[in-house]
Formats: C-alpha cells, structure tokens, sequence
C-alpha cells in the first residue's frame, strides 16, 4: 500500500524564503540556496531517503555508492522543479527555453474537437506545462482532477503570488459526482488531466509491474479513459540543463474498456521517462510497498 498521504513536504515559511529570494535574487541565486536546504533534508529525512535509495539502487540498478550520491541530487532536482514553478508561474516564463517532442498528438486533439484525457505522473514538473502550452496556440480548456488533501496551504499561498492560471479544477468526491463534472467538460471539447501514479488508502487499485517489481496505482484515470472514447496522451514536463524544459507527449494505445492494457501501456511509458531522467521521480515514499 503506498504510504502517500494526499500531502505534499515542505514548509509554508521555506516557500515564502525561496520565493523572496527568487524575486529578489533571481532564480540562480535559488539555486545557490538549494545546495543547503538539500544536505539538510539529506541528514533529516530519513524516511524519504530511504525511498528513493531503494529506488535508485533495487529499481534502476545502481551501485550503492552511485545510488547514496544521487539522493542528494535528487533532492537538489527536486528543489529546482518547485522553483522554476514558482518562477514561470510568477511571469518569469522569459527565462526559460522549451522544446516539444510529441506536438503532433497536441495538434491532434485540437483538430478533433472531442475533447481528450492527458495522464501525467509526479515526475518532472507538469505543473507548468499551461505555459508551454500557449507557444502552441493551445487553447483548449485544461481541467485537473485533483483532491482537497491537495489543496492546501502551500498550494493557495503559490496560488496568490501567480499569474492567474486558466486550469479549472474537478474535485474528486465520494458520492461520485465529480464523474458528471468530468463528462460535461468532455462534451465541451474540454482536457481532462490525471496523474496516474498515487493512489489512497482505502481506494481501489490496479496492479502492473513497474520497474521490475508489482506496484498499485488508482483505478480511476485508467477506467475512465478507456471507457470514454476520447483520445487519451501520455504528457510530461522534464526540466533539463540550465533552465530547459522538454514537453513529451505520447499518444496511448486504448483498448475500449481495457483498463489494464492501458495502465500497462502507461506503465511502459513512465520507465522511459525515468531511463532518461533517473533524478526526476518525485515519490518520495515506499511506492513498491506491500
């Protein structure tokens, strides 16, 4: 069962720091201070450390010396992605170069006027794929299906600093209205975004290898999608040197009514993702836990 709780770490005050310094300083400056702040959690964190060796050493087969070392780089990655997110979302878009690797499948979706479904994962930074999106005329209307264990403090404080965003959000409820709320955008030619790596306690899930071993992952993005008939794409945001941000997007093979085959099918695509970018999982918890 993944340990998740629906909440992300991190301190109200540590954004507040970063986000002085990024406005005051510059996000190289931000950069700087990183170095810092990750040899702490590196000696604190035990919990999280523990996560991502394991990661590192048992799933992409890493000597463990190799796999020690890149958890403090890990943590620096990680520390990059929330201030480049806080930096573009905050109209320093400017400073950052991109690229597009899949903008076809985008183009697709909007020429077909049926709407679509775009699963992600916690790795890399989608948060701030809405701005790479308007180098593309991309004027569909994005809607995020997200919880109220995410909508926390940290997330309204981000919130209020930023240029205002055009994502809506569908919040997932337990009586199951917020199926209709995602039906409706769909008929309006609207985007439905899931990430498909988390799940609850307590909700059901889906079990696929991942990485060399079984792991669970929510039902619900997967259900829906292949039952929708919508076209469904695989997107993520991977930040690369400097600041460089490279936009994939992978159209999915769906069966009708094939859940399975497409978690399967999404399963393969993210090992891909992170065969190339090893430091940019963000779960930082016993993802492969019984």
């Amino acid at each position: 069962m993944s340990q998740w709780d629906g909440r992300s770490g991190g301190s109200l005050l540590g954004y507040r720091i970063f986000v002085f310094f990024i406005k005051k300083a510059g996000v190289k400056t931000a950069y700087f201070i990183l170095y810092f702040v990750a040899f702490y959690y590196l000696l604190t964190a035990w919990q999280s450390n523990k996560a991502i060796y394991t990661y590192l050493y048992k799933h992409l087969k890493y000597s463990s010396f190799k796999a020690g070392v890149l958890v403090y780089q890990s943590y620096l990655i990680f520390g990059k992605v929330l201030i480049d997110k806080v930096a573009i979302n905050s109209g320093l878009r400017n400073k950052f170069t991109y690229e597009f690797d899949g903008i076809e499948n985008l183009q697709k979706l909007l020429a077909d006027k049926k709407g679509g479904i775009l699963i992600s994962a916690h790795i890399g930074n989608f948060e701030v794929a809405e701005k790479f999106f308007a180098e593309i005329d991309f004027d569909m209307q994005i809607n995020l299906v997200t919880t109220d264990l995410e909508r926390n403090e940290i997330k309204e404080y981000l919130e209020s600093i930023s240029e205002k965003s055009s994502i809506k959000y569908i919040i997932v409820k337990d009586d199951m209205s917020h199926i209709f709320d995602i039906n409706a955008a769909l008929a309006n030619n609207e985007l439905i975004c899931f990430t498909g790596d988390r799940y609850f306690e307590g909700g059901k899930t889906f079990e696929a290898t991942f990485l060399g071993e079984k792991a669970k992952f929510p039902t619900g993005p997967f259900l829906l999608a292949s039952r929708l008939k919508v076209p469904v794409v695989f997107v993520y945001v991977m930040k690369e040197k400097n600041l460089h941000y490279h936009l994939y997007a992978r159209k999915a093979e769906v069966k009708h009514r094939d859940a399975q085959a497409l978690l399967e099918n999404y399963v393969a695509d993210v090992e891909t993702m992170l065969h190339k970018y090893p430091l940019q999982w963000f779960n930082y918890f016993d993802f492969w836990k019984k």
